[in-house]
């Protein structure tokens, strides 16, 4: 009892803290783009590499490819605009402190070059580079950041054009398939970064597989994602937030009942944590431990790990 009444209290103040971005959300949202097609996978050749776990062995049956490609086209276009603020209204604002300590979990070096893939609205690239200004007092790192739906990729451009990075050229933009990064070269990154993107892939394993052949090696696999929390109180609880309480707050929020009902049962069927991680070694990379870290019991993991030096 405890527990819920601090929650509905935390929920409260977070609504008001957002007040601007509540009245926002009840603007029309932008005109939606067109979403890029997936590319072929013979467009660019590639390096060998360990075979990771297929789609159908991470998700079985449950989830089909249409529905993920749904949700990275259509449900995403419909809520680009409203994404970030619905977001921090729903985790209650963890999701800023998730990403913040998520960064900070990869430990960037002075110069380092990151791939943002699901990146658009930018919210890991600017802590990023943010972390590199201020922590390691660096002007030549940079960011290029992918995703998916250019509705996304337009919110990010918005959020970013009057800032010192764009003027820099530190940060990039473009349209692409976390499965298929056809325009970046081999080894050509020193950190791979994922932040809640691979539960929409319809085959994470194929960006398992991309993310090992851009990096570097000896570069840092770096994947935040939502996960399931084991804690049987605390494990029923996220499961009816999840199940119920998300498409309620899409409706109210977003008035979009519909595509919060896609995206929580795209996050529920992702495979569990452990799971998840042994595909990730299985795709060729090193990960420390048990091969994840988890936050808020479960409710979001960070998988850190490296691309082993040959």
């Amino acid at each position: 009892m405890l527990f819920a009444a601090n929650l509905r209290r935390t929920f409260v103040q977070v609504c008001h803290a957002n007040a601007a971005a509540l009245t926002n959300l009840m603007r029309p949202s932008a005109p939606v783009l067109p979403a890029a097609r997936a590319m072929s996978s013979a467009s660019a050749p590639k390096q060998q590499q360990p075979a990771a776990l297929s789609g159908a062995a991470l998700y079985g049956d449950e989830v089909p490819a249409d529905h993920k490609e749904h949700i990275m086209g259509d449900v995403y276009c419909r809520v680009a605009d409203r994404y970030d603020a619905v977001s921090d209204i729903i985790s209650m604002s963890m999701n800023k402190r998730w990403k913040q300590r998520f960064v900070e979990q990869m430990r960037p070096q002075p110069g380092d070059k990151m791939i943002d893939v699901a990146g658009g609205t930018c919210e890991v690239a600017k802590r990023y580079l943010h972390y590199q200004d201020s922590v390691n007092r660096d002007r030549t790192s940079s960011v290029h950041v992918v995703d998916f739906n250019e509705n996304m990729l337009e919110v990010g451009r918005r959020r970013l054009a009057a800032s010192p990075w764009m003027r820099d050229r530190r940060v990039t933009f473009a349209q692409g398939n976390a499965e298929d990064l056809a325009d970046v070269p081999d080894a050509s990154v020193d950190i791979y970064c994922i932040s809640a993107g691979m539960h929409n892939l319809p085959h994470p394993e194929k960006a398992l597989s991309e993310a090992y052949r851009v990096l570097r090696a000896g570069g840092r696999f770096a994947c935040l994602e939502y996960g399931h929390t084991d804690t049987p109180v605390i494990g029923q609880l996220c499961r009816w937030y999840w199940d119920s309480a998300i498409p309620f707050l899409g409706h109210v929020l977003a008035r979009d009942r519909a595509s919060y009902e896609r995206l929580a049962r795209s996050v529920r069927t992702f495979p569990h944590q452990a799971k998840f991680a042994q595909a990730i070694r299985d795709a060729g990379f090193h990960l420390p431990g048990k091969g994840y870290d988890l936050y808020q019991w479960g409710m979001m993991v960070a998988y850190i790990g490296t691309k082993p030096r040959a």
